[in-house]
């Protein structure tokens, strides 16, 4: 039985963790540690707390076993204070999967080991409900089982890609790790439109999410690109087009995205120096 240590359980590791347990066949226990277990009242202890193959504990102590797997699912800016307890417990051959953005395998490595077992990873927040996407990258010390261990345990909260080159990820960060932000922004904007235009503010909400719903899932159903969509909404001197004139202008949405995008890799970029 594998032994999986993971470090933080806040919204990104409880939902790792709900899914490797629920979805998950490989035999494995868990052991989590955070401070905010120290409470009765956390979620997972409600979850989790009788479950035979899941140890909840607030900080590490002597029981604690080596784990096979340490998954470090804490905030970037906290990674360099949780490491050195971590690293104490952890086995020579201990692989280390991160989900934190910003710190690379490198980075990693001079604080563990320099031929330390490294993957790193970045998922995003539609992993809670199962349907995330996660880019995947690992150093070459990571045993093949272990690697594929890692992604079958990534797979469970969504679709898993593999980077060639570690230097894709801050891109990937900005993309698909912040992304989810940038969608949330859009219904919230289509919802704040609807209310200037004179519509009713519960009208205005439904509208808004219905329609990002939808036009999401048509999406995906269809084998048309999302511009191919947009031209089949689209009359010429219709509505649609008067709207599109001004989210297509030279400074409309594509170049604000554009920015955004690039403003949030050199942050991803800063944040692993």
């Amino acid at each position: 039985m594998k032994q999986v240590l993971l470090a933080g359980c806040g919204k990104m590791g409880s939902a790792m963790l709900e899914g490797w347990i629920s979805r998950l066949d490989d035999p494995m226990h868990f052991t989590v540690v955070d401070p905010a277990l120290a409470g009765d009242d956390h979620p997972l202890k409600k979850s989790f707390g009788q479950a035979g193959n899941v140890t909840l504990l607030a900080q590490l102590d002597d029981s604690t076993p080596a784990p096979d797997l340490v998954v470090l699912a804490v905030k970037p800016q906290m990674m360099a204070e949780a490491l050195p307890p971590l690293t104490r417990l952890a086995r020579p051959d201990t692989v280390w999967l991160s989900i934190a953005a910003g710190i690379s395998m490198p980075w990693l490595q001079a604080a563990i080991a320099p031929d330390a077992a490294v993957i790193r990873t970045m998922p995003n927040t539609p992993s809670a409900i199962g349907r995330g996407v996660t880019a995947i990258i690992a150093s070459a010390a990571v045993p093949a089982d272990m690697d594929a261990l890692a992604e079958r345990m990534l797979g469970v909260i969504g679709r898993v890609v593999r980077l060639k080159d570690e230097a894709d990820m801050d891109a990937v960060t900005a993309v698909s790790g912040s992304g989810p932000a940038y969608v949330f922004l859009m219904r919230e904007a289509l919802e704040q439109a609807a209310l200037k235009a004179g519509l009713a503010p519960e009208l205005a909400s439904v509208l808004a999410a219905e329609t990002m719903a939808g036009s999401v899932a048509l999406m995906q159903e269809s084998d048309q690109s999302p511009g191919q969509l947009r031209v089949n909404v689209t009359s010429p001197g219709g509505t649609t087009q008067a709207a599109l004139d001004v989210l297509m202008a030279e400074d409309g949405l594509m170049a604000l995205l554009e920015d955004a995008v690039m403003a949030a890799r050199n942050r991803s970029k800063a944040l692993g120096n």
